[in-house]
């Protein structure tokens, strides 16, 4: 036997306090199972996920739903959606009132409200904002004792050990000004952003057009000069990597857009167009100081990725505290907030289910957000069943662990969430996700009868009630045009069915998809009979996502299946989001999914995806399929700018006819938003027009602590026997030490 050399302690004693200390080691070790640091433990912080870093977080270029996550609490636009009531409201936010419409005649004469848009001449919104509004502290609004910016000129030294905006020694603030919503503005027409609205706005803001053309031409300007200088087109690019171009705005007039005092200035449009208010909304039209972007134009910044894109600056509740994309993106309260309340009144219902509670109380409740890099489901659900994560979403995947189906067709939590006092939310959202066909592509695009055929026959074979059923767990309406239910001119029952894909069963009253005999001969009268061309090679057809996740894969194999059925080869394609999207820039593609979430309750806000100003690849706007049709696009203009009126009404039904005919999209479905939250969170409504929700959640932080000690006890059970092991097998070896030390240690 091997035995330790025994030293001139009292052995039994130290045996005891080794395994004792190696033991309660270990248990302490398996109660820190927590994927937050210890001092976090107990404070008032909400924890969230991001499955796909964001690629824009400044106000002129982010259009995409993960990055209003974000920028929504951030950036305050002159008004906001009522949080609590029904229909969507806007109410003010940083307006003193929500603007109304002044309409003019040519000559300047006053027009009623209900005036047709062929009478207006110019319409005019002239915006308030409430005076003491103050900026996040930040280092571009920083200044020494006699008034001079400390980092409008930054050096190499300056910056060694700056990585983020929270890095450097002194911030700033300042008051917030009319200027500010001027500068954005002007912003938008920046050629250098490729702001994805530019195409729609310079249709309704008097001038604009105009303002963005002097634009283009002075950074085409700039660069030959700079070209001219460097020698060569890579030189040029590397001097304006250090040396950005910044465009002087105020070289050009803007009529549209006028100062009226410090905090007043007024948008003044080319005619009526009363869905105008609802931009006032969004993040577009946030503020920018001036500062800022001059700040974050500075080369070695770039150099470091210090830009807008990734630290905004604004007054809304929170600020980024902390941005690490492969990590966590962390925000913290706004010392400088504004004071805001909780609603004082919600539509009927709200207070029995307690959302009137903190009515009136000072916002926002929640001290800092964290957002966690998870990229698989499973995790990110095991943690939120833990108490980790606040809120989840319901995948496929843990669908039945979450909600079970009542006789009546009712979703309802399971035992094991009721156990836990989990919540559920559910809501039909304004939002389509579809698969579109690249019209500009030679195989799947273009307008002729045999184009449309290919289209209608691939459409009836990706069955999108089968994929409701198989992947969403029944959490969907199949789409039979651009516009969701809730959303003025949609149609419901057999008139809205679309007549190249469905026919209606008046036994069963509900649409049925035409059959797989169908499609195969619309193929063949494509030109491919059972998949294959004349020469006798298959179609094969490529289908671009970002699905980038391990669920993903049976979704892919079920879209290939799908069209294995034809004979069609669907190759797929999956990058992440920033390749897809660069993609869908450039043209190179040929199926895609995509969705759209809507901007603000109306139709015109769906059927502009599909007009052929807005096409992705010439325009780099949102129209990703590239459709263009003359006779679309004249309805639309007519449409997009009337009041709700049986007349729209019709329009309506005649664009979506055209859409019909021409199939630029596989029609997808609406979702039924399925949303699971903690009993401790409080004040939790879904509202699928308000970006900026965070700021009206309170959490119960004693309750979230007892519920995760609860729920994660450690279990000391196998390292008590552990211990007991270790124990008896030292007895013999502890009484054999005893007799060699009773017997002088020989």
């Amino acid at each position: 036997m091997y035995l330790i050399k025994p030293i001139n302690l009292p052995l039994t004693p130290l045996c005891f306090a080794v395994l004792a200390t190696l033991l309660l080691t270990l248990i302490d070790g398996c109660t820190l199972n927590s994927p937050y640091r210890s001092e976090e433990s107990g404070k008032n912080i909400f924890y969230t996920t991001f499955n796909e870093p964001p690629k824009h977080l400044d106000p002129a270029r982010s259009y995409s739903s993960n990055e209003y996550e974000l920028i929504g609490q951030i950036y305050e636009p002159p008004l906001q959606y009522h949080y609590l009531k029904r229909p969507y409201e806007l109410i003010p936010l940083t307006a003193e009132a929500v603007p109304k419409p002044l309409y003019l005649d040519r000559h300047n004469m006053v027009l009623p409200n209900d005036v047709t848009p062929d009478k207006v001449h110019r319409t005019i919104y002239e915006i308030r904002i409430r005076k003491g509004i103050m900026y996040q502290d930040h280092p571009a609004l920083a200044k020494d004792e006699e008034g001079r910016y400390l980092y409008t000129d930054l050096s190499g030294d300056m910056v060694r050990s700056i990585e983020e905006i929270k890095d450097f020694p002194h911030k700033g603030t300042k008051e917030l000004k009319a200027d500010d919503y001027i500068y954005q503005i002007m912003r938008l027409a920046d050629p250098q952003l490729h702001s994805p609205i530019l195409s729609i706005l310079e249709e309704y803001i008097l001038g604009l057009e105009e303002f963005s053309e002097a634009l283009h031409e002075d950074l085409d300007t700039i660069r030959r000069e700079r070209k001219r200088k460097a020698g060569s087109t890579y030189n040029q690019m590397m001097d304006e990597r250090m040396n950005p171009v910044v465009l002087d705005y105020k070289r050009h007039p803007l009529p549209g857009v006028e100062k009226v005092d410090d905090y007043t200035f007024r948008i003044i449009l080319k005619t009526k167009y009363p869905q105008f208010v609802y931009w006032l909304a969004m993040p577009f039209f946030s503020p920018m100081p001036e500062e800022a972007v001059h700040f974050y134009r500075q080369g070695i910044l770039k150099e470091k990725n210090i830009s807008l894109d990734r630290f905004p600056i604004g007054t809304g509740p929170y600020r980024i505290e902390t941005y690490n994309p492969n990590l966590e993106i962390v925000l913290a309260k706004n010392e400088n907030f504004h004071r805001e309340t909780y609603p004082a009144a919600g539509e009927e219902g709200d207070a029995e289910k307690g959302l009137l509670e903190d009515a009136s109380r000072p916002l926002p409740f929640i001290d800092k957000i964290v957002f966690k890099l998870e990229k698989e489901a499973i995790p990110r659900w095991n943690k939120f069943l833990q108490g980790y994560y606040d809120s989840s979403g319901i995948t496929s995947d843990s669908f039945d662990q979450a909600v079970t189906l009542s006789a009546e067709g009712k979703a309802e939590l399971t035992d094991l969430m009721e156990e836990k006092g989990i919540r559920l939310i559910t809501s039909v959202r304004p939002s389509t996700y579809y698969m579109g066909f690249n019209m500009l592509d030679r195989v799947v695009g273009g307008y002729s009868e045999k184009k449309k055929k290919l289209r209608r026959a691939i459409s009836i074979a990706i069955d999108y009630e089968e994929y409701i059923e198989i992947f969403n767990n029944g959490r969907g309406i199949p789409a039979m045009s651009p516009l969701p239910p809730g959303i003025f001119g949609y149609v419901e029952g057999e008139e809205g069915i679309n007549p190249f894909v469905y026919r209606w069963d008046k036994d069963k009253e509900r649409p049925e998809r035409r059959s797989l005999d169908e499609a195969k001969k619309l193929l063949a009268e494509a030109g491919y009979p059972g998949g294959r061309d004349g020469e006798g090679n298959p179609l094969v057809i490529t289908f671009d996502n970002a699905w980038t996740g391990v669920d993903a894969k049976p979704m892919i194999n079920w879209f290939i299946k799908r069209l294995k059925l034809l004979g069609i080869q669907l190759e797929n394609r999956t990058t992440d989001y920033n390749r897809f999207q660069e993609k869908m820039m450039s043209g190179n593609f040929q199926i895609f999914f995509w969705g759209w979430n809507a901007d603000y309750p109306d139709p015109e806000n769906f059927f502009f995806l599909l007009t052929s100003e807005s096409g992705k690849v010439k325009y780099k706007g949102e129209n990703a399929a590239n459709y263009s049709n003359k006779e679309f696009d004249r309805l639309f203009r007519t449409m997009k700018n009337m009041d709700n009126t049986p007349e729209r009404s019709k329009i309506i039904r005649d664009m979506t006819g055209i859409l019909h005919e021409d199939g630029p999209w596989i029609w997808g479905y609406h979702p039924v938003a399925f949303s699971l939250s903690h009993q401790w969170i409080r004040n939790l409504k879904s509202n699928a027009m308000a970006n900026n929700m965070m700021k009206y959640i309170r959490i119960d932080t004693e309750q979230r602590k007892a519920r995760r000690a609860e729920w994660n006890k450690p279990k000391i059970w196998p390292l008590a026997v552990l211990f007991l092991i270790v124990l008896a097998g030292s007895v013999p070896a502890i009484f054999s030490v005893r007799k060699r030390l009773g017997t002088g240690g020989r």
